[in-house]
């Protein structure tokens, strides 16, 4: 019979083994570790000078997302009232052509630091890229910049979290809805980063997205409320569809601008309707005396497609 090499009895060996760790367990918990506790799932948090809003709007967003799959994504800012929402505000997101808003940012504040004008063929790259979300403009504008300038941009925004897609996977660019809301603050108010005229030219295209991308964050925005928006769609082997929508909204007494990022959908339409079920719910907490018939509707179906450039 083959002995220990050791006459060190078990317990002994135990005891042993904690004070070398520089931790002493009671030796009756070794055989039963207590059971793991799950971590509480994030929640939609909002805060408002405006009376009873925050509950509202707490109240609202939550039921629009009971019982949707996936892990969504929220960000909302109101100046006026000075409200603000947040669900998971740190959770990174493949972008998709979302990141086409914040590569036309890079590209306005590197000409701003020359003090040029985009050249006309940067003028029409830029208009294909966010009203269009054309794919070839976006990677064209993506080469010339490079990383070093968008990395420049991102540090001058404070959008510390994003992170670019490498090898110029634009599409794959690492987003959250905290970086999306900063971006939104620059380009709806005056800054030291974007010049007036960069702020009103990024608005300006924002605003005329084509009808058939004008889902997301719109939805349910109220007539008289000018409507500036930028969506993403990719699909992956991991996570589904991304479908996200950031949108900037003036009108109607109120100054805000909503993000919602979401992965995990079984199609893009069905993230789609996550995504407009929440802007729903934001607009008429946010606008409660417009009329229902006068709320806005996307009209066309998104078309979902496959695209060879990661970020559609």
């Amino acid at each position: 019979m083959t002995r220990p090499v050791s006459g060190i009895s078990r317990r002994a060996r135990l005891l042993s083994v904690g004070l070398a760790a520089g931790v002493l367990v009671p030796l009756g918990a070794v055989a039963t570790a207590a059971p793991a506790v799950a971590a509480p799932a994030p929640t939609v948090t909002c805060t408002s000078a405006q009376a009873g809003l925050a509950a509202k709007l707490t109240k609202d967003i939550t039921a629009a997302l009971k019982n949707r799959k996936g892990t969504i994504a929220v960000g909302l800012h109101d100046r006026t009232t000075k409200t603000t929402c947040t669900l998971r505000s740190g959770t990174s997101f493949d972008s998709a052509s979302v990141v086409k808003a914040t590569v036309l940012a890079a590209l306005l504040w590197d000409a701003k630091k020359t003090e040029r004008k985009l050249t006309e063929r940067e003028s029409d790259l830029a208009y294909a890229m966010i009203t269009q979300s054309d794919n070839a403009a976006t990677s064209t504008l993506w080469r010339q910049l490079g990383p070093t300038k968008i990395k420049a941009f991102l540090k001058a925004a404070d959008m510390t979290k994003t992170v670019p897609g490498s090898g110029g996977y634009w599409g794959l660019t690492r987003i959250n809805t905290a970086d999306e809301q900063k971006l939104l603050a620059l380009i709806t108010a005056k800054n030291a980063v974007l010049s007036d005229n960069a702020r009103a030219y990024m608005l300006k295209l924002m605003g005329k997205v084509v009808s058939s991308q004008r889902w997301g964050t719109p939805a349910g925005a109220p007539s008289g409320v000018a409507i500036h928006v930028k969506n993403g769609w990719l699909q992956r082997s991991t996570h589904g569809w991304r479908v996200h929508s950031i949108g900037a909204f003036k009108g109607g007494g109120h100054d805000y601008t909503i993000s919602v990022l979401t992965h995990g959908n079984s199609t893009m339409n069905y993230g789609v309707a996550t995504i407009q079920g929440v802007a729903k719910a934001i607009h008429k907490d946010l606008t409660p005396q417009a009329p229902a018939a006068g709320r806005y509707a996307p009209t066309e179906t998104p078309r979902e497609a496959f695209v060879a450039v990661p970020g559609a």
